[in-house]
């Protein structure tokens, strides 16, 4: 592609509007491939800055460079990432993203952001990952992650079916309604606000899983605790250890249903809540502060 190297303000106000009209999906992408807010917004400014390089008079499909020159810088960071995790003290979890109630009712966007289904991801190579979230959630055409991701079309294809094969052998099963989610969350809200073990115990699921990542710098299991009675023990026992004036207050967190944790008033954590039926099937509570900046500044 040519360099735009004396383009006048009307292509660059125009290479702007370009960039601002697709940014959210280029955001999204790279959230999805990497799990990180923090990264994709690095992967984005890349993104602008070759954009800005590019004679756009040149280029026929705006949309499909810039989703391609993401994946790639997306796909260059993941890969950086993966050995990073390796390192990483605990389990690890994305980092949470406040979301609008439309997100929740665009179902499989939802499911696509859920806490749940980016720990799935998390088990694919950078490229099936690549692959998975330009096909399966944003529906982008073979040829098109081709040119993104440097593989052949048929090779692509293969690449799609085993990824999809992976996932849905690991994925939740279907959400619930928002409104039972809404339900459930409320009842494990007052269980936890108040330490009631036998309210905790009403609304947890028999197969419950709590993961926590404090990221080695706060307290967190270090392993996944499994099973409501477990759970419920390890959640009333560390409320009444600590003494501390515990609140929880409902959010939309990556298209599903969230309680904001506060400790003495201040953001402690933020917890999704997976929701199967009328019970809590799934708990994901990040603690790790370096992940928490962007939840802070909202809610401020």
């Amino acid at each position: 592609m040519a360099e735009n190297t004396g383009a006048g303000p009307d292509m660059s106000d125009h290479a702007t509007e370009v960039f601002v009209a697709h940014r959210n999906l280029l955001f999204t992408v790279a959230y999805e491939m990497l799990g990180s807010a923090a990264d994709a917004e690095d992967v984005l400014q890349e993104t602008w800055l070759r954009w800005a390089g590019v004679d756009a008079a040149q280029v026929r499909d705006e949309r499909a460079y810039l989703v391609r020159i993401t994946t790639r810088q997306a796909l260059n960071r993941l890969r950086t990432m993966k050995r990073r995790r390796e390192s990483y003290v605990g389990p690890w979890l994305p980092e949470p993203l406040l979301t609008s109630p439309d997100v929740a009712e665009d179902a499989e966007l939802a499911e696509s952001m859920s806490m749940a289904l980016l720990l799935v991801l998390e088990t694919l190579a950078p490229t099936e990952r690549a692959v998975f979230v330009l096909r399966e959630v944003f529906d982008v055409g073979y040829d098109e992650i081709a040119e993104a991701v440097g593989k052949s079309p048929a090779a692509v294809r293969q690449i799609a079916h085993r990824a999809r094969k992976h996932v849905d052998a690991r994925r939740p099963r279907a959400a619930v309604a928002p409104g039972q989610a809404r339900a459930a969350l409320e009842s494990f809200r007052r269980a936890l606000e108040t330490g009631d073990p036998q309210g905790l115990l009403d609304v947890l699921a028999p197969d419950v899983v709590l993961v926590s990542d404090g990221g080695g710098i706060k307290q967190a299991a270090p392993r996944p605790v499994v099973g409501a009675e477990k759970i419920a023990r390890f959640i009333v026992g560390g409320i009444a250890k600590h003494g501390l004036e515990f609140t929880a207050e409902p959010a939309e967190v990556n298209g599903g249903p969230a309680l904001v944790v506060r400790v003495d008033g201040e953001v402690d954590g933020v917890m999704a809540v997976r929701v199967e039926g009328d019970r809590v099937a799934g708990l994901y509570y990040v603690r790790n502060p370096a992940k928490l900046s962007r939840i802070v500044a909202a809610l401020r």
